[in-house]
């Protein structure tokens, strides 16, 4: 994808890494209706590539988002290729999911760079790796952008969007009209920080829970149950400063922190700094049991089959209020 500002999906994707994160993103961009290349090292990637796709295209006809495809017309759009550099070849985007380690990402950049156009955008998927970094040593550092997913990107909404000190405005642009054309939720950080933003609150709230398990106030099983129960049903429909709003009543924002500012102060103050030492790595451990793969299976088919269900819910509601789709 050129670095121009534009709704205009690209034609052709590769994909560079198809491990979890990258077998999903390739199952969003076969339902937009792209052509996907694919490369991934890993022995058997292509099995177990078309086996993710395979499993996860009814989740996507569930949703409409096939672009009209059949699963084996998908599949008959998707190539894997044994090297970065075939897989680059005639792409017009690149979603980059290699491993998180800064001397692979840059022999990858450096092998997409040898064949792409200088204006065919880099997005990567890092979570931890702050864009400026990566940009060092490239050729032309103004294409890359990170364009983190939360997983699975299929089928959650979120993409993080952070420019590095040399990506251009253009870059950054063109990257939200295309995840936004792809149906995602994206958002641009206005500077880099270490984990973007969603993971950081996803670490702030563990935390809590676990130092709470290590205080023996709750077991993790319950507090996990509190967070899913609780807060997390409204968390799926807007954010927590949007929901002490609401709870300002009529009075709003400022309502609210005139009369419970105060009391949540009092419990930032109090919230704990747990360490994962040998007996809270143990507790945390315990928690879970033995691992077993069909139990795995089950939970994470669980996870999706609820999640398709929140967002064919959620989508009928804006549909039927006249809201602004939230994805």
């Amino acid at each position: 994808m050129s670095m121009t500002h534009t709704t205009e999906l690209p034609r052709t994707a590769a994909v560079i890494g198809t491990g979890t994160i990258g077998a999903s993103w390739t199952v969003l961009f076969l339902g937009a209706g792209l052509q996907v290349r694919a490369s991934d090292p890993a022995p058997g990637a292509e099995a177990h590539l078309r086996a993710f796709v395979a499993e996860a295209w009814s989740s996507m006809e569930q949703l409409g988002h096939t672009a009209g495809r059949t699963l084996d017309a998908a599949q008959q759009a998707l190539t894997v290729h044994a090297s970065v550099e075939e897989a680059a070849q005639g792409a017009d985007f690149v979603q980059e999911n290699a491993p998180e380690r800064l001397d692979i990402k840059r022999q990858v950049y450096a092998g997409l760079e040898s064949v792409l156009g200088p204006d065919v955008i880099i997005a990567s998927s890092t979570s931890g790796i702050m864009p400026s970094t990566l940009q060092e040593g490239m050729q032309h550092p103004e294409r890359l952008v990170v364009g983190h997913p939360f997983n699975p990107p299929h089928l959650i909404p979120l993409v993080e969007v952070v420019p590095g000190k040399q990506t251009s405005e253009a870059t950054v642009q063109a990257v939200l009209a295309l995840y936004r054309a792809l149906g995602k939720s994206p958002i641009r950080l206005r500077r880099e920080v270490v984990g973007h933003i969603a993971n950081r609150l996803q670490a702030a709230i563990w935390r809590e829970a676990v130092y709470l398990a290590r205080e023996g106030v709750a077991s993790v099983e319950d507090i996990d149950l509190a967070v899913s129960a609780g807060p997390g049903q409204r968390w799926s429909i807007m954010g927590p400063s949007m929901i002490f709003n609401l709870a300002g009543g009529l009075g709003c924002m400022e309502h609210f922190l005139e009369h419970l500012g105060p009391a949540l102060e009092t419990w930032w103050a109090d919230l704990g700094s747990p360490h994962l030492d040998a007996d809270t790595r143990r507790m945390l451990v315990e928690a879970f049991g033995t691992p077993d793969p069909a139990r795995f299976t089950q939970a994470v088919e669980h996870r999706d089959r609820a999640l398709l269900r929140r967002l064919q819910a959620l989508d009928a509601d804006q549909h039927d209020t006249g809201a602004a789709p939230a994805a």
